[in-house]
Order: C-alpha cells, then sequence, then structure tokens
C-alpha cells in the first residue's frame, strides 16, 4: 500500500511549513491567549480538504482540544498521533533576536514559540491525515489526530477530553510528537506531587517571645528535604534513570512585622518501577514527622497530595515504538529507545493503560527558552518515519 502513497518532498514538506508557520503566527500561549484564532487556522484547513474533525471540551465546557478521525475500511485498532498547539509562555521577549510569533524560516530554522514544540509536529500530522484519508478504506482500524491547546498548563486537558468522549474509539497506542531526532522516547519517569503546609503561631517581629515561626520551620523542612538519599538507578529493569526529589515553591509571609503562622512548599518526586508513589509519599512524610519532631508546633504539619503519575517504559517489541523505531531505521536514520526524565501525556496514558511513545521528531534549540527554533532539514525523513509507522500499524 506504502508504494500508492505520495512521499513527503518537495511541495508536501512545504505545505507543512506553510501551516506551521500560520500556527506559529497565532499566540496560543497555555493560560494566556485567546486559542481562537489558532484553532481557526487548523479548522479551516481541516474543513478545505473534508477531514473529519470536531472540538473537544473539558468539564467545565472550555475547548481543550482538536480532534481528527479517520476510521479504516476494516475493523481493527486505532492508532493516535498527538501534538499540542498551546505553548510555554515567550518570557523575556527582550532577550529574544527575533519576535517569538515570528514563523519565519532562516537558514533553515523554523522561528518562534511552538516551532519545535509542538506546531511543526501538529502540521506535520495534519498531512499525514489529509494523505491518507482518500484511502482509508484501505485501512485496518483507524488513525485519530489529537491536537491539544491544554498541554503546556500541565492539565493535559486535551488528552484528557480525549479520553472521556464516549463518541471517540479508545485507542490502542499514541505517538506524541515532541521533538528530538536521535531519540525515540519509550518511557519517563512518574511523579508524586504534594503541597506541604507548615504551621507556626504568629507573633510580631519585634517581640522578645522567641517563636520559631512558619517559614522557618519550613526552611529546615526544605533541608530534610534536600538531605533525602534516595535510590540509584535500577540498571537490572532497563529503567536507567534514578528517583528525584525537588522543593519546586515556597510561599508564606507578607510584609516585614509579623511572622507567619503558615508557610506552603510544593515537593516534586520523580517516580521510577523501583521508587513508585508510595515509596515517594513515605520519604516525604519521613522528613516532615522528623520536622515536627525537631521543631515542634501547636499543629502538626499537613501534606496534601495532589497528583500521582505511574512511570512508564516500552520494550522495543512493543507498539506503537516497535512501528516508530522500525521506520526509523528504513529511512536511513540511527535512533535509540529512550527514556526521559521528565514526565509528560504519555504517563497519564500509562495510567490509563494505553502504550504511547513520547517524543520523534526534528532537530531544535530555545525550547520552553528564548529563540525556539526547528530545523527543518531532517523534517521529510521525519514525515516518512511516521507515515510508514501509521501505515504499518493500520495494515492489520
Amino acid at each position: 500500500m506504502s508504494e500508492n502513497l505520495p512521499t513527503a518532498s518537495g511541495d508536501g514538506t512545504a505545505s507543512v511549513v506553510e501551516l506551521a508557520q500560520e500556527l506559529i503566527r497565532r499566540p496560543s500561549r497555555a493560560g494566556i491567549d485567546d486559542y481562537g484564532p489558532v484553532l481557526g487556522v487548523l479548522e479551516g484547513w481541516l474543513a478545505s480538504r473534508a477531514l473529519p474533525h470536531r472540538r473537544l471540551h473539558d468539564g467545565q465546557g472550555q475547548v481543550a482540544g482538536l480532534l481528527v478521525e479517520i476510521a479504516g475500511g476494516r475493523p481493527g485498532p486505532w492508532w493516535t498521533v498527538d501534538a499540542c498547539i498551546d505553548t510555554a509562555p515567550y518570557g523575556d521577549e527582550a532577550a529574544w533576536s527575533f519576535p517569538p510569533d515570528s514563523g519565519d524560516v532562516v537558514d533553515g530554522w523554523l522561528l518562534g514559540r511552538g516551532a519545535a514544540d509542538s506546531k511543526l509536529a501538529a502540521a506535520l500530522f495534519c498531512h499525514l491525515a489529509a494523505e491518507l484519508h482518500p484511502r482509508a478504506a484501505d485501512l485496518t482500524g483507524g488513525l485519530a489526530v489529537l491536537l491539544d491547546v491544554d498541554e503546556h498548563t500541565g492539565a493535559f486537558g486535551g488528552a484528557r477530553a480525549y479520553l472521556a468522549d464516549p463518541a471517540a474509539v479508545r485507542p490502542a497506542g499514541v505517538m506524541i510528537g515532541y521533538p528530538g531526532l536521535e531519540d525515540v522516547v519509550v518511557g519517563g519517569r512518574g511523579l508524586w506531587r504534594a503541597t506541604i503546609t507548615v504551621h507556626a503561631p504568629s507573633g510580631h517581629s519585634g517581640s522578645s517571645r522567641q517563636v520559631v515561626g512558619a517559614i522557618s520551620r519550613a526552611a529546615h523542612l526544605v533541608r530534610l528535604l534536600d538531605a533525602v538519599q534516595l535510590p540509584g538507578a535500577d540498571a537490572g529493569s532497563g529503567f536507567l534513570l534514578p528517583p528525584k526529589l525537588s522543593v519546586t515553591a515556597l510561599h508564606g509571609g507578607q510584609g516585614f512585622s509579623v511572622t507567619p503562622s503558615r508557610c506552603e512548599l510544593n515537593v516534586d518526586v520523580r517516580t521510577t518501577p523501583s521508587f513508585d508513589a508510595y515509596d515517594a509519599e513515605t520519604v516525604v512524610r519521613k522528613a516532615v514527622a522528623e520536622l515536627d519532631a525537631d521543631l515542634p508546633a501547636p499543629t502538626a504539619t499537613d501534606i496534601v497530595a495532589v497528583a500521582s503519575w505511574p512511570p512508564f517504559r516500552l520494550d522495543r517489541d512493543e507498539q506503537p515504538a516497535a512501528a516508530l523505531l522500525k521506520a526509523a531505521e528504513q529511512a536511513g536514520l540511527s535512533v535509540r529507545p529512550k527514556t526521559a526524565g521528565p514526565s509528560n501525556i504519555g504517563n497519564l496514558l500509562a495510567g490509563e493503560g494505553i502504550r504511547a511513545t513520547a517524543g520523534f521528531g526534528v532537530e531544535y534549540e530555545g525550547l520552553h527558552g528564548i529563540d525556539e527554533r526547528a530545523s527543518l532539514a531532517g523534517l521529510p525523513q521525519v514525515y516518512a518515519v511516521y507515515r510508514q509507522a501509521v501505515l504499518d500499524l493500520l495494515a492489520g
């Protein structure tokens, strides 16, 4: 079947870049910009090609993504390609050497926020759907293209809305279009996150009464958490990253003359198959118990868990990793399966029992930083790899 399909070169690649440029030129910073303009570009493009698509909404009725569905002519499993079209904020715009919403191509690089993460991948996946749609009768199962506008908030609202949608076919696997040409990301560390509230009697900062304030108690807890000894990587499991604990926020107090009665910390623990959410909570609770013993207060320290995702890792022969790795090899690319340190939508999917790859795409620079850009040199190969992987998966 693949012999009858056009390759991703020449005008095909140019069209992918043109769509990505239009997306970059519609700012879609998570929690900042209106998503209407960027969604309008995609909906217009899809409608002009008669591709079936619809918006997805979260539990509050807010738009969370766009879903394209290509149903095959024969029964079989569905597979999904996923790319976000919301982005990180710009940061210090004065530090950029070009406008963050540039969308220009200079010296083979596509410039602007979202070029790497992940508007170029979104454009690529839309073109892949357009290529396959006329031949849907020959496909087994189906292909869904998920275009998420609630990814950079950390809520992953598009993926959640997709999985909760009773009209959508639950996918057998998902390929997420995060960038990077050297690796196929087949796993990621999980996470356990909690907010910790440290208490203390409030008082005047000039009082003769000696009080250990909530901020001082919180600082002691930070030292205890920083001193926690976590296990190293479990080489025998094939999961080569160790767990990691970080204090990522501290809030408390106001002004100068009052020692506050409470201080809040955010704690992020990245988990592995051999150090799971239970282990993460155990070490944090041990540190909190030590704080309350070392520096007692009338009210015990509170721990509220706010998120927990499992780690995941696919073997080379598990789909969709196997199809993506095979297609990359056939395209002449030397790629390796990689387990990522950061968590991603793949962790959310793993918690739902859905296998996912979480990265393969073009080379890039400045992701989430200044001067974000994506190299177009490898775009034809990346398109060819995803195209062949999807064809193999839909061949039944």
